[in-house]
């Protein structure tokens, strides 16, 4: 199984740390944000990575290489300036993705789901979320579940972790260009076509030099 890592943002509120670095070399506890999502990809047995960059995209590049040094193989999906948003990085790199179902993870979370766990479901469908208790800063949530069925409507609603097992299919017929992954995800859900599953484990979304701050004290603990 293959793993996409989406690291092209430009990171606005992480300004001004990401003004001339990009937001997933960001160090906390010691390593770099995207280092830590690499290293929990290995050691859930997934090696084969693909990553999109944009913004200091070359820096990235430079900083992990091929990812022979981290025992994984990195292949860049390389996007335009102001990066193409979630489900258009997705679009940009299926060549690089191939055909089977295929984990995605933000770079800039911090959570102890068992990836593992993941790379070993079949989804039913296009495609299975896991979804987080909401945060103070967005307490509306994204999303319900009726069982493992994603709902638009409905209560109570949680937010997407930026975890999520996915097939190409979902994203193969879209056209090349911007697309936010929501504008995908809401005709798949009400079409009945996403699972999605609960979890009450560790979980930040490192979006604030605040959080950044947050994450490295407890790395540190």
């Amino acid at each position: 199984m293959r793993a996409m890592i989406l690291a092209a943002g430009r990171g606005e509120r992480m300004r001004p740390l990401t003004d001339y670095t990009p937001k997933p070399l960001l160090q906390a506890g010691g390593k770099s944000l995207i280092v830590h999502q690499i290293e929990r990809l290995r050691e859930a047995g997934i090696e084969q990575l693909v990553i999109n960059v944009a913004w200091h995209g070359e820096m990235i590049e430079r900083a992990l290489g091929d990812g022979a040094a981290m025992g994984v193989e990195i292949r860049y999906s390389r996007e335009p300036e102001g990066a193409l948003e979630t489900a258009g990085g997705i679009r940009h790199a299926l060549g690089l993705i191939g055909d089977d179902p295929f984990v995605v993870v933000n770079s800039d979370v911090h959570c102890d789901f068992p990836i593992a766990r993941l790379a070993r479901f079949e989804p039913a469908g296009d495609g299975h979320l896991v979804l987080v208790d909401n945060p103070e800063y967005h307490p509306e949530g994204d999303f319900a579940l009726s069982g493992s069925q994603l709902t638009l409507d409905g209560m109570p609603r949680f937010t997407y972790s930026g975890i999520g097992l996915f097939r190409p299919e979902m994203f193969a017929l879209l056209t090349p260009g911007f697309r936010p992954l929501r504008s995908v995800l809401e005709p798949a859900i009400a079409a009945g076509r996403v699972t999605g599953e609960h979890y009450q484990g560790t979980w930040l979304d490192i979006g604030t030099p605040e959080r950044l701050d947050r994450l490295d004290r407890d790395l540190g603990r």
